[in-house]
């Protein structure tokens, strides 16, 4: 664990402040749960705290206490700017770079004249003034009910703050069934149930609010799977053409790389995701055990995240991307073999 400036932290946020609030590009459930959450938070103390996101969300997070008052920099650039410029300090949570943001709102965020406060459970975090960085918890979301722990201020967290703390604990951790779940998290879901956070309705509003086409677009991921068993791997790909046929949104393939590692003896799963409009392949990776996904991502695919979950791109079409991946696979073979206990 880094804590670094805590105190320093602790004293300027004293007198109210003007603060931003933000996630990274493209944002899930742990993002916007961290983010609404700790902007409560911070208002509940008498600041004036807003969110901003690069870019758009799933639907299925709109529903988030908060979300309403959210600014999207892509869309609502001029409200944005206008939050950063006036702001005392930023809070960067759930990414460890700024270039996690993407290349509009990097620059804005280098130029930035004040103090950065990072929040966040990824490996290797670029160095800001103020720091809490644990890649050990399971979920940016755990770190926020654990830095308004440390300020001693738990009675402050509302059924808002719960609710949006419990989201994306229980996006990040797989519905807890991750190994990075541990008693601890337990305790705190708990603690936040009864704090108002109503689970069942959470949960159906996340993952029980499948449009038709999304559910199609799963069903030609799945049709796409294919299966290497000497290296305990599988992958999937979809298309631009895919996605396109299937009125993609954002969000629609939100752990779809999940199914793959889901099969018998699969050790390793990654799905390519073709993205035109940026030009690349975006790429998601996840494992069991002891083979770590972080490092692969960072090596190969300029990426990185955690040791069981991580993201990467590739600017190569998506057969020699998945050639270029599949030709790394014999290198990794007897890590794959002794990973996990099967």
């Amino acid at each position: 664990m880094i804590l670094k400036g805590f105190e320093a932290l602790q004293q300027f946020l004293e007198k109210p402040r003007n603060i931003v609030v933000v996630g990274h590009r493209n944002p899930d459930g742990d993002a916007m749960g961290s983010t609404l959450a700790l902007k409560h938070y911070l208002d509940k103390k008498g600041h004036k705290a807003t969110v901003v996101v690069p870019n758009e969300y799933p639907e299925f997070l709109h529903w988030l206490p908060g979300s309403e008052t959210t600014y999207r920099f892509d869309w609502q650039n001029t409200q944005s700017q206008k939050a950063i410029k006036t702001s005392d300090i930023i809070f960067l949570l759930d990414f460890n770079a700024l270039h996690r943001v993407g290349s509009d709102m990097q620059n804005t965020l280098e130029n930035y004249p004040n103090d950065f406060a990072m929040i966040d459970h990824h490996q290797q975090p670029d160095d800001v003034t103020y720091m809490y960085s644990d890649v050990d918890i399971c979920s940016t979301c755990q770190m926020v009910y654990q830095f308004i722990e440390m300020n001693h201020d738990l009675d402050l967290i509302n059924k808002e703050i719960a609710t949006c703390l419990y989201t994306g604990i229980m996006t990040d951790t797989g519905s807890f069934r991750f190994r990075s779940t541990t008693s601890k998290t337990h305790r705190i879901i708990a603690d936040l149930i009864d704090r108002g956070a109503e689970n069942d309705k959470i949960h159906n509003k996340v993952y029980d609010a499948n449009s038709y086409n999304r559910l199609l677009l799963l069903g030609q991921a799945l049709s796409n799977l294919q299966i290497l068993p000497s290296y305990k791997t599988a992958y999937i790909t979809l298309t631009d053409a895919e996605k396109k046929r299937f009125d993609f949104q954002k969000g629609d393939t939100e752990g779809v790389v999940n199914y793959a590692l889901s099969l018998k003896g699969i050790i390793f799963a990654a799905i390519f995701i073709e993205d035109k409009e940026q030009g690349i392949i975006k790429i998601s990776f996840r494992s069991k055990g002891s083979f770590s996904v972080n490092k692969f991502a960072r090596t190969y695919f300029n990426g990185g995240g955690h040791d069981n979950a991580a993201g990467g791109k590739s600017d190569l079409e998506m057969a020699k991307t998945v050639i270029k991946f599949t030709s790394l696979l014999p290198e990794y073979q007897k890590d794959l073999e002794i990973s996990y206990e099967n």
